[in-house]
């Protein structure tokens, strides 16, 4: 099992939001030094505690500090941007990362971004299959472009100059065009399977119970299989809110007190999901009434904490329980406290994941 991040990010809305965008750059640069595989950024442009506004200029902020792991949008929200830009700023940011991007796409999930850019009644999912399309025929084909849609037209027919470049949209670095990646929040997703008969994979989000993260597994052999390609767990990935410490007490406070970066986040969720009538993420069965749902309980249920031997023991029976899977994206969390905060990534990486693995090792030798 690799190891990677996922940052939304989130940090509460009276922070410094210079400092935010910087403890957010530091923990990549961390992870990276640790081993880290892979990183992903969220982007949301109406929030205060969901600080990055666009995952594509973060990622080129880090490009050249980094140089080996893979940087990813998670995700580009489709249905607010015009095809054509995306098509154009992700070529120039592959070719930047010479390799190392991964395309994180998405209908979006924030209500507010949806209002401030006039679709938040419109059929988001449909723009974002609509987006997807222009932006894999731009690259798949040559100008003077000619696509024709609901929501958007391409065209430089009538202003293309092919000898001196005029009219052309880059093509990316990665033939024929960088991975690409889709968040699965629903439970049973059928954006999974819709995606999956596509050819890309899934990240299952660290806010859905178990059940419902093991719930992806199927849909995505679904849609392999109606892609005629195999379902191989090495190209799932599942985030987990996670925090790791020398000592039970302290992963106790941290990890899950009312007062603790970690009851912040979900806190923060909760309020949004429920607003938004998305409460089924958190329970149970979805049967559970919403007004049952505690938030000490969820977070109690979604952060696994405590010591390395713990965490291992958690890691492990969470695997149990939503099956195999190749990446798990460890969730980044507003660093309340810098030193406990670098510490858990530093014990996540160098002690947690080498005893998963060993253990994972020994459970398929034995079979």
């Amino acid at each position: 099992m690799r190891l990677g991040f996922f940052a939304m990010p989130l940090h509460p809305p009276q922070r410094n939001y210079t400092e935010t965008l910087n403890e957010d750059r530091e923990m990549t640069l961390l992870a990276e030094k640790l081993g880290f595989e892979e990183a992903f950024f969220g982007e949301h442009i109406t929030d205060a505690a969901e600080t990055i506004t666009s995952g594509l200029i973060f990622i080129a902020w880090l490009l050249r500090e980094t140089k080996t792991i893979k940087l990813g949008t998670g995700t580009i929200n489709l249905p607010n941007h015009h095809p054509a830009m995306v098509a154009a700023e992700v070529a120039m940011v592959d070719h930047m990362a010479e390799g190392r991007f991964i395309f994180g796409i998405s209908p979006g999930g924030l209500p507010s971004d949806a209002e401030v850019f006039s679709n938040l009644d419109a059929d988001r999912t449909e723009m974002f299959v609509e987006a997807i399309d222009q932006v894999l025929a731009i690259w798949d084909g040559e100008a003077p472009y000619n696509i024709k849609g609901k929501y958007w037209n391409i065209s430089t027919a009538s202003t293309v100059v092919p000898e001196i470049g005029q009219g052309i949209i880059a093509k990316p670095y990665q033939r024929p065009h960088p991975p690409i990646v889709v968040t699965a929040v629903a439970p049973f997703s059928a954006g999974v399977t819709a995606a999956a008969v596509r050819g890309w994979d899934p990240i299952s989000a660290n806010f859905l119970q178990p059940q419902w993260v093991a719930s992806h597994w199927p849909k995505y052999v679904e849609g392999c299989e109606q892609g005629g390609r195999m379902a191989d767990p090495v190209n799932w990935r599942v985030a987990k809110s996670l925090f790791v410490a020398d000592d039970a007490a302290t992963a106790e406070r941290y990890g899950a007190s009312s007062d603790g970066p970690y009851h912040f986040y979900y806190k923060s969720l909760f309020t949004k999901l429920m607003r938004a009538g998305r409460a089924n993420l958190f329970k149970t069965s979805q049967n559970q009434a919403d007004d049952t749902l505690d938030l000490d309980t969820i977070v109690d249920q979604l952060v696994i904490r405590g010591t390395v031997d713990s965490v291992v023991d958690q890691l492990l029976e969470f695997r149990e329980q939503v099956g195999d899977f190749g990446t798990l994206l460890y969730a980044a969390h507003d660093w309340q406290d810098p030193v406990l905060a670098k510490r858990s990534m530093e014990l996540m990486a160098t002690e947690v994941m080498p005893a998963v693995n060993k253990a994972i090792g020994e459970s398929k030798a034995a079979q």
